[in-house]
């Protein structure tokens, strides 16, 4: 078993020091009056963790309500350009998060939340409108930062029940079906651009992407999500099994395990074998951690013990290797030591493999070494030191969040 020579004590005082690196917000760019509205890098994310460590005790709810101000100072975005990382959507998650149980923000939420179902029902009638007509969605349509997964996630804590969360439900279920376009039948979440949302020579068709942050692993984590709290739709299930299904055909194995591709393009489809030559980075976004938290879940939502194991051996045999984890190099959420902690901590928490729970106090031990805030890539969520220093919370106290905050990574 692997032990760490960092403390709790030591993983706190060092989510304290980054604490107190983002005491206060300032003025955003003029170049950028949107951002204090982002998770990604805005003061709404970065809220997140006053918040968190205002539940906790950790911190104040005077520090706390300093950052909220802040994200809702200006006008906030309720456009269908919004989605759970930017807008509306960020600053009801942010809201909801602080709330908790209680009373706090409740005016401000009711009228948000009116806003996120207005959005959410225009996004998806604009999707069956595009799946009606035969073509490729764009990752904006579907994904966790923009898309309508992300929105789901959220209207999963603020509205499980309404119809805003029933039509996007309804609207997976849709996308896990087979298009076909120009004589080729495409998986429905088939986009039209490259990983970088353009149009490049190197992926003319488009491509299938498997991560959880663009790709299909993020309405599968979705659908299982709801399913496992008993919110249900027609198809559903077969929507869950047919991305399962696909999951499984492009599994590859190697001497470290399975893994799987970060995207397929058109000639790896036509061909039925993927060009990536091996695992790439371990991280959340892409690659087996984040993907297997997916298939995790799914295989938990279905009953189905084996698919479960399945996925969390992979992810024993993803830790073990050293190759894999020595291509993460910063502390981050998305792709980065913070990331890898939050979700394999979560899918430890679930797992029926014991084995996976062996490898928290080494991943612990990389997120505080490698976590320094003053090295951080800006002071955000996503990629920031507030997102490091929420995962060095979760470390420092061993229990789930109590504002639920990593809900906006579809790992819960």
């Amino acid at each position: 078993m692997a032990v760490s020579t960092i403390s709790t004590a030591d993983l706190a005082e060092a989510a304290e020091r980054y604490a107190a690196h983002l005491a206060l917000p300032g003025p955003p760019p003029d170049d950028e009056l949107w951002a204090p509205q982002s998770l990604t890098k805005g003061a709404a994310g970065i809220a997140l963790l006053h918040i968190e460590r205002a539940h906790a005790g950790c911190g104040t709810w005077q520090q706390a309500h300093i950052w909220i101000m802040s994200a809702v100072a200006g006008q906030i975005s309720a456009t269908d350009t919004t989605g759970l990382y930017l807008g509306a959507p960020a600053i009801t998650l942010m809201l909801d998060a602080a709330a908790g149980t209680t009373g706090r923000y409740r005016d401000a939420l009711t009228d948000v939340d009116g806003y996120v179902a207005a959005l959410a029902h225009r996004r998806v009638e604009a999707a069956m409108v595009r799946i009606g007509a035969g073509e490729l969605p764009g990752f904006r349509e579907y994904d966790v930062f923009f898309g309508l997964s992300g929105i789901g996630a959220l209207l999963l804590r603020r509205d499980p029940g309404g119809s805003a969360m029933e039509r996007i439900l309804d609207y997976l279920v849709a996308l896990s079906q087979p298009l076909r376009v120009d004589g080729q039948v495409l998986p429905g979440w088939w986009v039209g651009h490259d990983p970088h949302r353009r149009f490049s020579a190197a992926y003319r068709g488009g491509h299938g992407n498997l991560g959880i942050a663009h790709g299909i692993a993020g309405p599968l984590a979705l659908l299982s999500l709801a399913m496992r709290r008993g919110i249900t739709v027609g198809g559903q299930l077969e929507a869950i099994t047919s991305i399962c299904e696909w999951l499984d055909a492009w599994r590859q194995e190697c001497e470290a395990g399975a893994w799987w591709p970060e995207w397929i393009t058109m000639t790896d489809l036509r061909t039925g074998r993927a060009s990536q030559p091996g695992p790439a980075r371990p991280s959340w976004c892409y690659g087996t951690p984040g993907i297997a938290r997916a298939g995790q879940l799914a295989g938990i939502a279905t009953g189905d013990g084996y698919r479960q194991r399945m996925y969390e051996e992979a992810l024993v045999r993803c830790l073990d290797d050293p190759a894999q984890q020595a291509r993460i190099t910063d502390g981050g959420l998305c792709h980065g030591w913070a990331g890898m902690y939050q979700t394999v901590w979560r899918t430890v928490h679930d797992a029926g493999t014991p084995a996976l729970a062996a490898h928290l106090p080494r991943l612990a031990e990389n997120l505080g070494r490698r976590a320094h805030p003053c090295t951080a890539a800006g002071p955000g969520l996503l990629d920031g030191a507030a997102g490091t220093a929420l995962a060095l919370h979760t470390a420092a106290h061993n229990v789930a969040p109590i504002a639920g905050w990593d809900a906006c990574l579809l790992i819960d």
